[in-house]
């Protein structure tokens, strides 16, 4: 379970949210929506431990993600708005990468996702060639790849066709049902079947 509690974050002397709680269990999806410049990166980077909130703290399965440190990490998986891909290593090194600095030992899978989101052409090719949107879904692979239970991801679907959206959709549909936690920001509607959506709009 992931906790806020009590958060406030400010940016310069302007306060972008305060007394800011939640919990999300197991199977269940935060949405968070607002305007450019509201804070939801920053409530995103908070609840990942890149940022510190100014008040209130972040808790995982009942602990401060700071006193977790790299424990916490290990069950992250973080997309934000740059891909964090490496341009001149192929589709399937920069997967191999992620995995291994993840811990994860599914290094077999990496064919078998890249050919999911439909990158298998492009697997011998540097990344730096692809396009836009084929970046964005080299960099949601890693979702697929790195297999933690806690994906926290900035705005996901932008850049992404009809068809590379509805795809995203079904893969975070599958790691919701398999017990998964997604913490989304999205201007788009987020059309997922769980059990629990919860909403955040931070003005």
């Amino acid at each position: 379970m992931l906790e806020a509690v009590d958060l406030e974050c400010v940016r310069g002397d302007r306060p972008l949210f305060s007394h800011l709680s939640f919990s999300l269990e197991p199977g269940e999806l935060l949405h968070v929506t607002g305007a450019n410049g509201s804070g939801k990166t920053t409530l995103l980077r908070t609840l990942c431990g890149l940022t510190r909130a100014h008040a209130g703290e972040v808790r995982w399965h009942g602990t401060a993600i700071h006193k977790l440190g790299d424990d916490f990490h290990a069950q992250l998986a973080y997309v934000g708005h740059g891909n964090g891909i490496q341009g001149d290593l192929t589709p399937a090194e920069n997967l191999s990468v992620a995995v291994s600095l993840s811990g994860s030992a599914d290094i077999a899978q990496i064919g078998k996702t890249l050919e999911r989101l439909g990158l298998a052409a492009y697997h011998h090719f540097p990344a730096k060639i692809l396009s836009q949107g084929q970046k964005r879904r080299l960099a949601l692979a890693r979702l697929v790849a790195e297999h933690k239970p806690l994906w926290i991801l900035d705005e996901p679907l932008s850049g992404l066709d009809v068809d590379s959206a509805s795809l995203m959709t079904t893969i975070l549909m599958e790691h919701l049902a398999q017990g998964g936690l997604i913490i989304i920001t999205s201007h788009q509607d987020i059309n997922v079947e769980t059990k629990t959506t919860l909403h955040i709009r931070i003005n």
